[in-house]
């Protein structure tokens, strides 16, 4: 990766999601230069100009509206863009649209970068982050997904919420398709290191497979509620970029549920679904087994099916 500035970033994409995740990134103070392309050049600057007017309360920072050849030498290129989700759609809905459109963007990133990391996050993530593995040319460790660190992040957040506990002592993931099929993956969840179901019969929960299903039903539909009451989601997808960030840039080797190709995980193999991975400045190094039920492994396998027949439909 010689050649790489570090510090710089690029931002492809400046919708909703685009812009936040932007923003939160120059709040990290992860980066000195952040580069924002859009297919509209006014609106990638106007982000640009908007965010930069916060630099005097934050750490110095250039940050630009760009062409693909500014991003030559960037570490980290993040890939938002894409036909927005609609109220009524489904993220698979999505899917000929958007691989159409990565079917323009993808080519022109790697003609100009071959050594980057690149973080899929436009939807639906899986299908797409298969497809610019498929268009860049790129070692496999270094395109991968948002995934579901969103989801994961909810379902920690519902599961301190009905607890009454910090859900940053939850360790929980959720599994598979960052969409309809997605898993709670229940049988590796705890908190602090105390089995899920004991820690709820401490605080007086005791209805297990009943708040199971209505707590994992909420973190499948949350995406679904927002979109019907303001239109898009933007601020928790844009923290799980920075988050992501983080782990790359400071080599932090954090267990993230990223979304990246697998090769014979519960024999799955040829196909982008989340699973907990450890993330550095190398970007995937390895998947992480954890314990899963057998029904758990079997839902496991049927996201991945449903993935891959539209994979096998559109690519």
């Amino acid at each position: 990766m010689s050649g790489l500035n570090y510090r710089k970033v690029a931002v492809i994409g400046c919708g909703f999601v685009g812009a936040a995740s932007a923003f939160a990134i120059m709040e990290s103070g992860l980066f000195s230069e952040m580069v924002l392309i859009d297919a509209n050049k006014e609106k990638a600057e106007g982000e640009a100009l908007d965010i930069s007017h916060g630099l005097p309360f934050a750490k110095p920072m250039k940050i630009y509206a760009g062409e693909y050849k500014d991003i030559s030498d960037a570490y980290l290129i993040i890939v938002t863009a894409g036909a927005g989700q609609k109220p009524g759609e489904t993220r698979l809905d999505l899917v000929k649209k958007n691989v159409g459109i990565f079917g323009s963007i993808i080519p022109q990133i790697a003609e100009v970068n071959k050594d980057a990391i690149m973080l899929i996050v436009a939807n639906p993530v899986d299908i797409l982050t298969y497809a610019a593995k498929q268009l860049s040319g790129y070692p496999e460790n270094r395109v991968f997904g948002s995934g579901t660190t969103l989801d994961t992040a909810r379902f920690k957040y519902l599961l301190g919420e009905h607890l009454q506990v910090d859900s940053r002592s939850v360790h929980a993931f959720i599994i598979g398709e960052h969409g309809d099929s997605e898993i709670a993956a229940w049988s590796s969840a705890n908190v602090s290191g105390i089995p899920i179901n004991d820690f709820c019969e401490m605080r007086g929960h005791f209805e297990h497979e009943a708040s199971m299903k209505a707590i994992a039903e909420n973190v499948k539909n949350s995406a679904y509620g927002i979109i019907e009451k303001k239109g898009a989601t933007y601020y928790g997808i844009a923290m799980s970029v920075r988050r992501i960030c983080e782990a790359i840039v400071r080599d932090e080797k954090t267990i993230l549920p990223v979304s990246s190709i697998q090769h014979d995980n519960y024999g799955i193999s040829d196909v982008a679904l989340s699973m907990p991975a450890i993330v550095g400045k190398n970007g995937v190094e390895t998947t992480v087994p954890i314990s899963l039920s057998d029904s758990e492994v079997e839902a496991l396998k049927a996201s991945a099916a449903t993935l891959k027949k539209v994979i096998d439909e559109v690519l």
